[in-house]
This record gives structure tokens, C-alpha cells and sequence, in this order.
């Protein structure tokens, strides 16, 4: 695991609460060791646990934490509806409760529970914070086949290169969200649930000019359980950064309509 040294710490302000987002999915073998490292970044951090009915029995172990601690929480679904679907439902459940800031993290040690407080420091100056496994220049990535790793990289440049989004990694899935941010995106619309579900709520957040930042993180690939990334997934982003290019323009073509449709009311007058 990273250290991160105290000085680079960040704290949430007085009254302030944040909510760490772990889906699962058959993540027996790591969510009684993610959690408790969570918690102890922080004591203004709370975890929600999002199952997708794990047959075995994450969703269990989940429910044993929430009942030793109040920062705990769990949200029980039917069945693996995907990764963005449970986001998603997260970020529901963070609104209707009084979070100032969200977190989406992985709950197989890929994403280091140690940069938490480097992401509460930067989300002071920003709107949105992303976790960078491709920053200045440099891959900060541990244990990944060379596949894994061109697959990637390819597609942060593909995305880029489609929707114009200014990321250097716009496929990870480490972030922290204001919770203004989520207020603003329309939720019931977001339709990408992989890869193109990280490509997505940023591409809504930088549409709507919210600031977006990115800090430095090193990924480590997981040690237990299996990888959900398939094909699907990977077909599902090319696809969806080409319907967000399309969404763009369309919604840039209607504001420039009305504004034109303004100016000749003006003018008229």
C-alpha cells in the first residue's frame, strides 16, 4: 500500500461528512479487509457497501461490518445489474442523506485506501477529483498484463480523441464527487455502466463546467477474486463516447438556437 506522509493529508471541514461507494460482487475475500482501511483514513469518512446479491456471500459480511459500526451501511440489490448501475444507486442514496462529497472506489485493493486523504485536499480547488494511473507522462500501474495495460491506455486516448474530454485517464473509476456535481447530472439518464460509466460522469461534469482535477495514484491489480472486465464492456465504451459526442453536439446546437432565437426577439423589439 501507499504512504501517504502527513503533511500531504487532507481533513473535511467541521460538520462535513464524505461516503466511500463500494460495489460488490463476490467480494468475500476483500471487503472485510477494504472497509475497516477506509474508515480509518478519516473519522468524517462512512462506507456504503453496494451488493449485488454475491453468491458468496459478500452481502453477508457486509451486513456483519454495519452491525459493529455506525459508518458502515449496505445496500442489499436483487441481482448484478453492473457497475454503473450500483453506482448509480449509491450516489441516490448519498443524496438523500446529508454527504458533502462521494467517492466511487474498487473494493479489490486496486485503488489504495491511503490517497483518500490526498483526494479530500484536492477536492477543496475542484469540483470532481479523478484518480490518474496516466499522469505527466508516467503509467503508475502494478501488476498488469501488457494487454491490459495497451487496452487502457488505447482508450483514454480514444475517448479523448472522440468527446474532447482534456483527461489523461478518463477510465478510472477512483474519484470524488462534490455532491453538487451529482445534483446537476441527471441520473435517470446515464446510461453506460463500465468503462463508458467512468467516461460519462465526467463528460457530464465538464459539460456542465464544473472544475475537474486529477491527482497521481498508484494501481495495483488485484490480488483476489476475479476481474469483471469482458468484452461487453469494452464494445459498450467504444460505442457510448460516440453517442456523448452526438449528445454535445445536440445540446450546443439547441443553445445556440435559442440564443439566436433571443437576439431576434431583441432585435424586433
Amino acid at each position: 500500500m501507499t504512504r501517504i506522509p502527513i503533511s500531504a493529508r487532507g481533513s473535511l471541514a467541521i460538520g462535513e461528512r464524505a461516503l466511500v461507494i463500494v460495489p460488490t460482487y463476490n467480494e468475500s475475500e476483500n471487503v472485510t479487509r477494504i472497509v475497516p482501511l477506509i474508515l480509518a483514513q478519516d473519522s468524517r469518512l462512512d462506507v456504503l457497501v453496494v451488493d449485488d446479491n454475491s453468491p458468496d456471500g459478500t452481502g453477508q459480511l457486509a451486513d456483519a461490518l454495519a452491525a459493529a459500526d455506525p459508518r458502515v451501511h449496505v445496500l442489499h440489490r436483487a441481482g448484478k445489474e453492473g457497475l454503473g448501475r450500483a453506482y448509480l444507486a449509491g450516489f441516490t442514496w448519498a443524496l438523500e442523506r446529508d454527504y458533502a462529497f462521494i467517492f466511487e472506489m474498487d473494493a479489490d485493493f486496486s485503488h489504495d485506501p491511503g490517497h483518500l486523504p490526498e483526494f479530500l485536499a484536492a477536492i477543496r480547488d475542484a469540483d470532481l477529483v479523478l484518480g490518474s494511473r496516466y499522469r505527466n507522462g508516467r503509467v503508475t500501474v502494478v501488476n498488469w498484463p501488457m494487454t491490459r495495460l495497451i487496452l487502457s491506455y488505447g482508450a483514454n486516448i480514444y475517448a479523448r480523441a472522440v468527446t474532447g474530454l482534456r483527461l489523461g485517464d478518463a477510465t478510472g473509476g477512483f474519484k470524488c464527487f462534490r455532491r453538487e456535481v451529482l445534483m446537476a447530472i441527471p441520473l435517470d439518464q446515464v446510461r453506460s455502466n463500465g468503462y463508458a460509466f467512468q467516461i460519462e460522469m465526467s463528460f457530464r461534469a465538464w459539460k456542465r463546467g464544473f472544475r475537474i482535477a486529477e491527482i497521481p495514484i498508484v494501481f495495483h491489480d488485484r490480488t483476489e477474486g476475479e476481474s469483471k472486465m469482458s468484452k461487453r464492456i469494452v464494445r459498450e465504451a467504444i460505442w457510448m463516447v460516440w453517442r456523448l459526442r452526438w449528445w454535445a453536439i445536440t445540446v450546443e446546437s439547441a443553445r445556440l438556437n435559442q440564443r439566436l432565437h433571443f437576439c431576434l426577439v431583441r432585435t424586433s423589439d
